[in-house]
């Protein structure tokens, strides 16, 4: 009996909007661990440890946060950020408002895949292996890009929140299963 498909959040991407403006400069003066050099790029690099995740802060309010591998982690990040701003007198005012733009994801359905038969049977995808030796599923519910290999590994890209990512994985191995594109191991 083969196992179960599995999968791994590697990371969210996320926009935060402070609707205040910010001075970046007074950041860098006083919080040790950014970079920002405006001549090569308008945002203050913050990188955080734990969690490990890297912010972009722009004068503007606007932040984009990457490298958190849970929503959880994610807002425990933001909540960091403003806290370590706040710590160094940089006045935050309003509630941060966080928008996940890209979930990326990996799976292993734990299964060989037929990608020749998947190709013929499945809609909306592209397979050319001799340009790429992945299958290229674009699914509509959820809206999710799928790279499925013959292995049965994936890569999940474009979910919006975390269930869509186990959603889009027991989808594909369902239908895959349905059309008889699978081969268990054993």
């Amino acid at each position: 009996m083969a196992s179960k498909p599995v999968y791994r959040i590697e990371n969210i991407v996320a926009t935060v909007t402070l609707d205040q403006t910010l001075d970046l400069n007074a950041i860098e003066r006083s919080v040790e661990y950014v970079e920002y050099n405006p001549d090569q790029f308008p945002g203050l690099i913050m990188r955080l440890e734990n969690p490990k995740v890297t912010a972009l802060i722009f004068k503007s309010g606007k932040m984009v946060v990457t490298g958190a591998k849970s929503t959880e982690e994610l807002i425990k990040a933001v909540k960091k950020i403003i806290r370590t701003l706040r710590r160094h007198n940089i006045i935050i005012t309003g509630r941060p408002k966080i928008q996940i733009q890209n979930i990326v994801a990996s799976a292993n359905l734990n299964v060989e895949v037929n990608l020749e038969k998947a190709a013929f049977l499945l809609e909306d995808n592209m397979y050319e292996p001799e340009q790429f030796p992945g299958l290229i599923h674009r699914m509509s519910q959820p809206r999710v890009v799928l790279l499925v290999f013959s292995s049965g590994k994936m890569v999940i890209t474009g979910a919006k929140r975390e269930e869509e990512v186990e959603e889009a994985v027991y989808r594909i191995y369902d239908k895959l299963k349905e059309l008889g594109c699978i081969r268990e191991e054993y």
